[in-house]
C-alpha cells in the first residue's frame, strides 16, 4: 500500500510541475469536497486531487481497488467531480477544458479523458441533471448491471433479481450439454449472478440478526480457528522452557524491497526474480490483456 501511495504521489506532483510550465502559480487541493448539487440533488463528493491551473482543470481520482478496471473516459463520477470544481473555480481560472484521471497502481492503469467545459456542461444539463431529477423522485426505469454492486439496496432490488433469473431459462443444465452460443450469452452473466447470490446471503444474514425469521432456516456460530490470548507470554514461556517458538522464513518480494530500499533490492537480486505464468483464466474481450495461446493456436500452420 506504502508503494501504491508513493507512486500517486509522485504522479500527482509530475502534473502539478507540468501546471507550472504554463501557469505561474496553479492551486492545488487535496481531498477536496465538491458540491455539484446544482445538477444532482444532494449531490456531492470528495475529489482526491485538484489541481487547476489557467484555462485548464485537471481531478485525479486515486482507485486502490484491484479487481475492477476503471476507465476516466466518460466516467460518470469523475465528470460529476468535474461539475463541482467548475461550479466553485471557473470564475477565479476561466477554465476551458477539464482533464481526468484514474490512477490505479495495482492494476498498472493510468486512464485519462479530456472534455471541454462546454461539452461538460451540456451532458450536465441534457443527461445528468434530467436523469437524477428522476431518481431522486424516485421515478424512472430500473436498470441492472455492474453500477449494481455500489448500491444499497442491491441486495432486495427486484430488478436485480430478475436479470440474475434470466439464467433459470437454461434450466441449470450440465455444461456438456449447452450449445457454444448459449456458454457465451451465459458467461457475461456468472460474475454477477455469484455476486449476487452472496449480497442475498449477506444480507439475509443481517436481517437473522436482528430478529427476521426464513422458514428452514436458523443462525448458529460458525467455525473459528484457536488463537494465543497473548503471543509474547506464550513466546516467553516456550523459550523458558528450552525451545525456540518462533518460525523462519524468507521475506516476501515487498518485504524485501522495503528492507533494502529499491535500488539496493534490483543491484542484489534482480538476477534472482522471475515470474511465472498466471493460472488461464477467460475474460471478455475489452479486457487489456494480450489474449495466450490455445490450443487451437497450436495447431495452426504458419
Amino acid at each position: 500500500m506504502a508503494d501504491a501511495t508513493d507512486e500517486y504521489c509522485s504522479f500527482v506532483m509530475e502534473q502539478y510541475e507540468k501546471a507550472r510550465q504554463h501557469c505561474k502559480d496553479p492551486l492545488i487541493l487535496v481531498e477536496q469536497r465538491l458540491d455539484f448539487s446544482k445538477w444532482v440533488p444532494d449531490g456531492f463528493g470528495t475529489g482526491d486531487c485538484l489541481i487547476i491551473s489557467d484555462k485548464i482543470l485537471q481531478i485525479i481520482d486515486f482507485k486502490y481497488g484491484l479487481g475492477i478496471l476503471v476507465e476516466a473516459e466518460n466516467n460518470p463520477q469523475m465528470m460529476c467531480y468535474a461539475l463541482g470544481a467548475l461550479d466553485t473555480y471557473d470564475g477565479i481560472y476561466d477554465v476551458e477544458s477539464v482533464t481526468m484521471t484514474i490512477f490505479q497502481p495495482r492494476r498498472n492503469n493510468i486512464s485519462t479523458f479530456i472534455i471541454s467545459k462546454e461539452e461538460l456542461l451540456a451532458w450536465a444539463e441534457n443527461f445528468l441533471k434530467p436523469t437524477a431529477k428522476l431518481a431522486y423522485n424516485g421515478e424512472g426505469e430500473f436498470h441492472a448491471g455492474d453500477h449494481c454492486q455500489f448500491c444499497k439496496v442491491k441486495a432486495a432490488c427486484h430488478k436485480r433479481a430478475e436479470y440474475n433469473m434470466e439464467l433459470a431459462a437454461y434450466d441449470f443444465e450440465q455444461p456438456a450439454t449447452l450449445e457454444d452460443a448459449e456458454i457465451a450469452a451465459i458467461l457475461p452473466r456468472i460474475d454477477d449472478l455469484v455476486a449476487w447470490a452472496g449480497d442475498i446471503k449477506e444480507y439475509a444474514l443481517q436481517k437473522a440478526m436482528s430478529g427476521t425469521e426464513y422458514p428452514g432456516f436458523k443462525v448458529v456460530e460458525g467455525r473459528s480457528v484457536r488463537k494465543y490470548t497473548d503471543e509474547n507470554t506464550v513466546a516467553s514461556v516456550v523459550t523458558n522452557a528450552g525451545y525456540d517458538p518462533y518460525e523462519k522464513k524468507i521475506l516476501g518480494i515487498t518485504a524485501m524491497t522495503s528492507l533494502l530500499g529499491k535500488k539496493k533490492f534490483e543491484e542484489l537480486l534482480a538476477g534472482f526474480i522471475t515470474k511465472p505464468p498466471g493460472k488461464p483464466t477467460l475474460v471478455p474481450d475489452t479486457d487489456k490483456r494480450p489474449a495466450m495461446n490455445t490450443a487451437k493456436d497450436d495447431f495452426i500452420e504458419e
